[in-house]
């Protein structure tokens, strides 16, 4: 399979799928695009990966590769140029929690966004039948009421979106609107003249739902015009274009901090709720932040992993290093909420760690993958999401 390009199976409405082609189109890393139907995600994909999610890639030696962080850390190491992780470890470890937070805590306004208004979840129902279900031997219309029936319910009701927390959702895209628009006033990418890898995981949402949903991308236009410029901007960034390094070591820009006190006041409680309740055994739990109670949340095993990441990642700061990263986490709150009850095991992906896909085949009821499967905790050994 010499001289075989990638093939990246996405989906054009899928948040993490325009996260990894904005960082395969920076890269300069020649790819295949293919746009998969529901049926293929169910089949070839199910059968190679373990679970119906993309994007996947295929390497031309036949490796199959899922989950977007991991699959971006395996590019890294094999295309150089155009690093998007600054040498400075201090910074490095900023990229990479910013990251995971626009990942896993943008994700519920994201969902809320596109299935919670109106116009927005008749157009993307409508388009999902189309585009990806276009084999379902139902009119499209049926179809459509189908994915946005299940859509809500997964993914806003049974994701604790409530009228009670519902100001608190939006509340988080808006705040983000906001320090995003000050700070890509003054520079091009979050952390100056490149892209690094906080631009690529905020890109994630803001690209698929925040910039193109009907509702969050009006608010954006009207509120942050530089945002929706930035998206664009880093859309059609390619590394051998730009020459520009880092900021001096130890520094991040100052709006960076205020993002930090979100991550502390939000995600990062979040994430200890939810690692809790894995370890208690617990398949939906309750959590506060912010004064928000959010009740019946799923137990999502695979965020379990994310904190132990953030953890391992500030373990392996060289020691010189670390007082920088506390105190920077402590001003921001974030620190503790990081660290409470120390180490939660996950014991995810033990002994076939992402991104690569370990062989793994199973079949199951296409009804039961449409209207009432899990997606927040596939069966074991197929626990690879994204």
């Amino acid at each position: 399979m010499a001289g075989e390009r990638l093939r990246a199976h996405v989906l054009d409405v899928s948040y993490f799928s325009g996260k990894l082609e904005a960082y395969l189109r920076w890269k300069e890393i020649p790819y295949e695009r293919i746009e998969v139907r529901w049926d293929r995600v169910q089949g070839e994909l199910r059968r190679a990966t373990g679970v119906a999610k993309v994007p996947v890639l295929r390497t031309p030696d036949g490796l199959w590769l899922q989950d977007t962080t991991p699959i971006i850390d395996w590019l890294e190491a094999r295309h150089p140029l155009g690093a998007v992780l600054p040498d400075d470890p201090f910074q490095a470890f900023f990229c990479r929690l910013l990251e995971d937070w626009a990942d896993e805590w943008l994700w519920r306004p994201a969902l809320h966004y596109r299935w919670s208004f109106a116009p927005d979840a008749r157009l993307l129902s409508h388009r999902i039948a189309a585009e990806a279900m276009g084999h379902i031997p139902l009119p499209t219309a049926w179809t459509a009421a189908i994915v946005r029936w299940r859509q809500f319910r997964t993914c806003v009701s049974g994701d604790g979106v409530s009228p009670e927390t519902r100001p608190h959702v939006e509340r988080i895209y808006l705040d983000l609107l906001g320090r995003l628009e000050r700070l890509l006033r003054e520079r091009p990418f979050l952390l100056g003249e490149r892209p690094c890898l906080a631009d690529f995981g905020l890109f994630g949402p803001c690209f698929r739902h925040f910039s193109l949903d009907p509702t969050p991308a009006r608010l954006m236009r009207d509120r942050a015009p530089a945002v929706y410029e930035w998206v664009a901007r880093l859309w059609n960034a390619r590394a051998s274009r730009v020459r520009a390094g880092w900021p001096e070591p130890g520094t991040l820009p100052d709006v960076w901090h205020e993002l930090l006190a979100d991550v502390g006041a939000g995600y990062l409680p979040a994430l200890h709720a939810n690692a809790v309740a894995w370890r208690e055994g617990r398949r939906r739990h309750d959590f506060t932040v912010q004064g928000i109670t959010y009740r019946d949340v799923p137990v999502v095993r695979y965020r379990v992993w994310c904190r132990e990441r953030l953890q391992d990642h500030f373990d392996a700061l060289p020691d010189a290093v670390k007082p920088a990263v506390r105190a920077t986490l402590e001003r921001a709150g974030a620190w503790e909420p990081l660290w409470r009850d120390g180490r939660i095991a996950s014991r995810l992906f033990e002994g076939a760690p992402p991104p690569v896909c370990p062989p793994a085949a199973r079949r199951r009821s296409r009804l039961r993958d449409l209207i009432g499967d899990d997606p927040w905790n596939p069966p074991p050994r197929m626990e690879a999401p994204r």
